[in-house]
């Protein structure tokens, strides 16, 4: 038996879980010979005459511990068993649950190399899912990202992608163009006689229809790109404004040094707050002022400026003690003007007098009073946190784009649908029109997976995890 499947190259084997100590690991092994191969290292009842779908628990072996007198088992296990076509990768699957050591892992799956079996590659699981038509490329890609979500929104949307999301709907549009192009084409064959085979109507009626739906799904990308990737927040203001108490307060624990001492933060702090399922990353700034001999607090302020030129929004926050002077007017002007996106905040309007609050509000009349050593309009900072980056409906029952090629590539979609309404609207030769919807069909394509490429297909795979 030993070395009998040495020669497959079509069966794969990868952890899939994360390495490290656990109660349980899993490996999964995927390929047409899968169920042979592990039923060489389980010798407790044929698993080639069980059913798909369940569950056998028994010991493993190695092919060359089966050949001594007296076998030693590599461990004790409960193997999952799918059959093709009724597994995620399309073909036969045996998912085996061990145990969580490490060194029990590594054994097993060398002993599953050495029975024939050979290393997964990254995302080669999901790869083969896709290849096999168990999913189409927006879906695979979306694996990945519910894989790395981490909130409540970006798992829905991910989640949304991978049952279909917008890629059935477009997918449909395909199938409605393909006969218009060859109708179209056709034409061109009776070019000399007056005759039109695509009813231009209905043409109409399927282009706008798409434009409009295309249109939405990539205005949603903004609100996706907020979703996936989060929002960078700067927390900028003169010394001693309150800038470290606010993210102590937002974060509801003790994260940085407060202190009376203007010019305390000395480096920027980093932390994550979720706000309605976004995840905003707040940055502490060291105090921003011009006068100081301070060498490293120099540093620390010049940090600051980087962290406002980097960031999505900017949260300015103004002392409402302060003597209310024109070089402070200036420059709380100055800083407003340097951020792109700005949320001002004029702190401690506790300690300061109704006159003194109203002084500031002159310069940033849509500012916000609050108080953050007391906790005070804190929750109407946070809601106008999420309102700043989430502009639109944030009903995640709704198609939100969050991946960048598919922004990408839907906006290719929509050129050539205007290419083609243009067309039709100026009397443009069929063979024209004929061209543009081929594109049209191309890019289509190109966003479901009906149309690949070798190397566009490695890169996208290679980003995901190994056992995936």
């Amino acid at each position: 038996m030993l070395g009998q499947f040495s020669n497959w190259n079509d069966t794969i084997v990868a952890l899939a879980t994360p390495p490290g100590i656990g109660a349980i690991g899993v490996i999964r092994v995927s390929g047409t010979h899968a169920l042979e191969l592990i039923n060489q290292l389980f010798p407790k009842k044929d698993l080639l005459a069980q059913k798909t779908h369940t569950l056998h628990v028994g010991f493993l072996y190695s092919l060359k511990a089966l050949q001594a007198p007296q076998p030693q088992p590599l461990d004790e296990v409960v193997l999952a068993l799918y059959k093709a076509p009724k597994s995620f990768t399309g073909e036969n699957v045996v998912e085996i649950n061990c145990h969580g050591s490490q060194y029990i892992q590594q054994q097993i799956i060398q002993a599953i190399c050495a029975a024939g079996a050979r290393l997964a590659k990254p995302g080669e699981f999901t790869q083969r899912a896709f290849l096999n038509g168990k999913m189409d490329l927006t879906q695979a890609e979306a694996v990945a990202d519910i894989i790395a979500s981490n909130t409540e929104a970006s798992k829905n949307a991910a989640l949304h992608t991978m049952r279909g999301g917008f890629s059935h709907a477009l997918s449909a549009l395909r199938d409605q163009l393909i006969p218009f192009s060859a109708l179209i084409e056709l034409e061109l064959d009776f070019s000399g006689e007056d005759v039109e085979f695509a009813d231009r109507t209905q043409l109409y009626q399927l282009l706008n229809t798409a434009h409009a739906q295309v249109q939405q799904l990539l205005q949603s990308f903004q609100l996706g790109n907020v979703i996936k990737q989060g929002v960078s927040v700067a927390i900028v203001g003169k010394p001693n404004a309150g800038k470290s108490t606010l993210l102590n307060q937002l974060l509801q624990e003790e994260r940085a040094i407060v202190s009376s001492i203007a010019g305390t933060t000395r480096d920027t702090i980093e932390e994550v707050l979720n706000i309605n399922g976004i995840l905003f990353r707040l940055i502490d700034t060291a105090g921003i002022r011009t006068q100081t001999s301070d060498e490293i607090e120099q540093i620390g302020v010049a940090k600051s400026f980087e962290k406002i030129e980097e960031a999505n929004l900017v949260v300015h926050l103004i002392d409402a003690t302060e003597a209310f002077s024109s070089e402070a007017q200036e420059a709380a002007l100055a800083l407003q003007t340097k951020a792109n996106k700005t949320v001002t905040v004029i702190n401690k309007s506790d300690e300061a007098s109704s006159q003194q609050v109203a002084q500031w509000l002159t310069i940033a009349p849509n500012a916000l009073a609050i108080s953050a050593k007391a906790g005070t309009g804190i929750g109407t900072l946070k809601e106008a946190l999420f309102n700043a980056v989430v502009t639109q409906s944030f009903d995640m029952g709704n198609t939100v784009v969050t991946n960048a090629r598919h922004a990408h590539v839907l906006a290719q979609i929509q050129e050539a649908i205007t290419d083609i309404l243009f067309g039709l609207n100026n009397h443009t030769p069929g063979d024209l029109i004929a061209i543009d919807i081929r594109r049209c069909l191309h890019y289509l394509g190109e966003l479901t997976g009906a149309v690949t490429h070798e190397d566009q297909l490695d890169y996208i795979f290679s980003k995901f995890c190994i056992g995936k």
